[in-house]
């Protein structure tokens, strides 16, 4: 690019430099020397073109603007395909400091910008975001495709890995060239002639529908409300209704839109729906809003997606195919713990069966509790977490709102911070003098128990319309050792209710154990110890990295735990012996629902990728059938419907939803260890969970490293336990 602006430059000024008239001529070139010092000066206004100078080198989020994005991505492809020639042009005998290193390296304009704009996409978007998130993630599935096809790249790689044991290699050295070589080899490298164009476009084609299945989806779930008045809310908590409330007085004062006025919204953000479907005597409404809920996608409208997830699933399948690989599925699997399809299967369907039986008796008793009452209907979905909170008040005594008072926002991250410092000496520090890209957003600096320092953690909470769905951990900035310390910024982003004028931000228990959830991935990004970069933190099998996430759960629920964090938002009181043992007694209920619920989507994921057909599938034909072979009850939702299924068709989860069960197997076994020794905080445990698990990262294989940390293999009996499907 530079040197076509030197070009364009020269032949301007050779130009001026004729113009008969001196004068004029003077003048001209005057005010070409201002132009470009101009250009050249906004130029290096691009914040992404220097080095971040903020404190812990965090994104300037000030000065980044919608208009620095797209010439700093398409800057950061032209740097990238430098630096990658180089490595190809280089004439010395290939080693793993001119390949290896060298392209561990390369490509740090484009990680940059990446950084910061596919996490500012995920939750704080607007239409110029999308608008360049549209225009770019084509052409960066294009340019990574690039060099993965590149045979001149590949060769020197594949030579060195057919090397391998001649090169003197430390463990990790090892693993990240291997790693290498089974990227390219699954990137396509071996393909020819026309298999690797098809393959790229495929991967193109996919890029694209992707972002429009996921902004599809926030329109369609920003586009959908109820609007009530006072006579419709019956049964809800005071809480409930006044964040109902502020967000109609919100959208009045933006819109001046008399509908509002004295309202109240609700709307299919789950942190505004749930609470409605738990205490909304009005069943009609429970339906409105349930339907409204699980019609995303389903609409027929300009924001349907049944045709985008029909069409993702067939170019998958002629992916897979051109790979050599029978299946979607076959593909994803064969590089993680399970390997096939079968095995996947098999976990499931272990499950399955004592999951819907133990269903279909939480129905029963639903169905009971109606008659009781003297109702006249037969139990829907919509029913569910109405009449299960009912029931679950007459048999443990145990009120979800009053559950919600020790439970502020405040009060849950004092709880993780505590849990991190008891187990690994981790101590937090909240910073308010460094900007954020949005005002929900708080960080905390993180130092270890030697007082060095580890990383920043950012938790961003709230629901908001610019944020989707779901909760997830990222980073800004990935830890790595071997160009000196870099260390971590992770991000944790979750969507819990904001507070309102006379409450705290109330958690429900499980919005609770979502926050040690995402803050057990944080952990893993944090506490990273690795030479690469690309072998970092989270960098591992997708059925492995819900580990770390899921056994930090546990510690939200143990006694020890709860009494270190659980305060009432009014008077300080700490959550009492009777309502713990209140809790636990409740554990195990309604886990029928959850499960089935959570298997079903399950299912659905690896049936949409086990087609071996390339035909496009009617998509609502498709999941009535995969869930109909496996007898899901019609009163209960698969948790995700296939037009709204985000894990599997935007993100990295196709036929990988399964990953949650599976490192459930490996998150039960492991914190049994820790229950069995009768110190939840057992030193010696959590120093080998650290150093083999945590800190880790992709340098070894997973299996291996649960066995150092455990010393045997992961038992499925503690799963059944907790679940009580044993």
């Amino acid at each position: 690019m530079l040197l076509v602006f030197t070009i364009v430059y020269i032949q301007i000024l050779n130009f001026i430099l004729k113009y008969p008239f001196k004068g004029i001529r003077k003048v001209i070139i005057f005010l070409f020397i201002i132009i470009i010092a101009f250009s050249n000066i906004h130029a290096m206004e691009n914040p992404f073109y220097k080095d971040y100078k903020t404190q812990f080198e965090i994104p300037p989020f000030s000065e980044i603007e919608e208009k620095h994005f797209m010439p700093a991505f398409i800057k950061g492809m032209e740097e990238h395909n430098n630096e990658i020639e180089q490595i190809i042009q280089n004439t010395e005998k290939p080693s793993f400091e001119n390949v290896i290193i060298a392209m561990e390296r390369s490509g740090e304009l484009l990680d940059k910008v990446n950084a910061v704009f596919f996490n500012l996409s995920g939750s704080a978007t607007n239409e110029k975001l999308q608008e360049i998130e549209k225009k770019i993630s084509p052409k960066l599935s294009q340019h990574y495709d690039s060099i993965s096809l590149n045979p001149y790249i590949f060769k020197k790689v594949s030579l060195l890995w057919e090397d391998v044991d001649n090169l003197n290699l430390s463990q990790e050295e090892r693993k990240i060239l291997e790693e290498t070589y089974k990227r390219f080899i699954r990137s396509g490298a071996l393909l020819q002639g026309s298999d690797k164009d098809r393959y790229s476009e495929i991967n193109q084609e996919i890029s694209k529908l992707s972002v429009q299945f996921s902004q599809n989806l926030l329109a369609e779930t920003n586009n959908f409300e109820i609007i009530l008045g006072k006579d419709d809310l019956k049964g809800l908590p005071e809480d409930i209704i006044s964040l109902a409330k502020e967000e109609a007085d919100n959208k009045y004062k933006k819109t001046s839109n008399t509908k509002y006025n004295n309202k109240y919204i609700f709307t299919s953000h789950r942190s505004s729906m749930y609470p409605f479907l738990t205490y909304s005597e009005r069943r009609d409404l429970r339906e409105k809003l349930y339907i409204g809920y699980i019609m995303r996608g389903d609409n027929d409208n300009e924001y349907d997606n049944k045709n985008i997830t029909s069409k993702i699933a067939s170019l998958r399948v002629e992916k897979a195919n051109i790979l050599g690989f029978e299946t979607h599925a076959h593909y994803v699997l064969d590089n993680t713990m399970a390997k096939t399809p079968d095995a996947v299967y098999e976990l499931l369907n272990q499950l399955w069966k004592p999951a819907l039986n133990r269903a279909k008796d939480e129905l029963q008793e639903l169905q009971k509790f109606v008659n009781k009452e003297g109702q006249n209907f037969k139990i829907a979905s919509w029913d569910w977490w109405y009449y299960s909170e009912k029931v679950r008040k007459e048999k443990y005594n145990l009120d979800e709102e009053e559950i919600k008072n020790f439970f502020t926002l405040d009060n849950t991250i004092d709880g993780i911070f505590k849990t991190a410092n008891k187990l690994f000496g981790l101590t937090f520090e909240e910073k308010f003098d460094i900007e954020l890209y949005h005002p929900d957003a708080r960080v905390w600096q993180v130092k270890d128990e030697n007082g060095s320092y580890l990383g920043l953690y950012i938790g961003d909470y709230y629901t908001r319309s610019s944020k989707r769905g779901g909760a997830w951990m990222s980073t800004f900035k990935d830890q790595s050792n071997f160009d000196g310390r870099e260390r971590p910024i992770v991000v944790n982003v979750c969507n819990f209710p904001p507070p309102t004028k006379n409450k705290p931000s109330l958690l429900s228990f499980e919005h609770v154990t979502t926050l040690f959830h995402e803050f057990g991935h944080g952990l893993h990004g944090l506490l990273t110890n690795t030479h690469y970069e690309s072998l970092s933190g989270t960098s591992v099998s997708r059925d492995f990295v819900e580990f770390p996430s899921q056994v930090l759960e546990h510690w939200a629920s143990e006694p020890e735990s709860l009494k270190s964090y659980a305060k009432h938002y009014k008077t300080g009181e700490v959550i009492s012996d009777e309502l713990i043992d209140k809790m636990k007694n409740a554990s195990k209920f309604n886990q029928g629902f959850a499960n089935t619920e959570y298997l079903a989507a399950t299912y659905l994921d690896m049936d949409w990728h086990s087609l071996k057909s390339k035909d496009m599938q009617d998509t609502n034909d498709f999941e009535k059938s995969s869930l109909k072979k496996i007898g899901l009850i019609d009163e209960i939702v698969s948790r995700y419907r296939t037009t709204y299924f985000q894990h599997i068709f935007t993100s990295s989860y196709s036929a990988g939803y399964y990953s949650y069960i599976w490192a459930a197997v490996l998150d039960s076994d492991a914190f049994s260890a820790f229950k069995e020794s009768g110190d939840i905080y057992n030193q010696d445990l959590a120093g080998k969970y650290r150093e083999y698990i945590l800190e880790k990262g992709g340098t070894e294989d997973p299996m291996e490293l649960y066995r150092k940390f455990k010393g045997s293999n992961p038992n499925i009996g503690p799963l059944l336990e907790d679940r009580g499907l044993n």
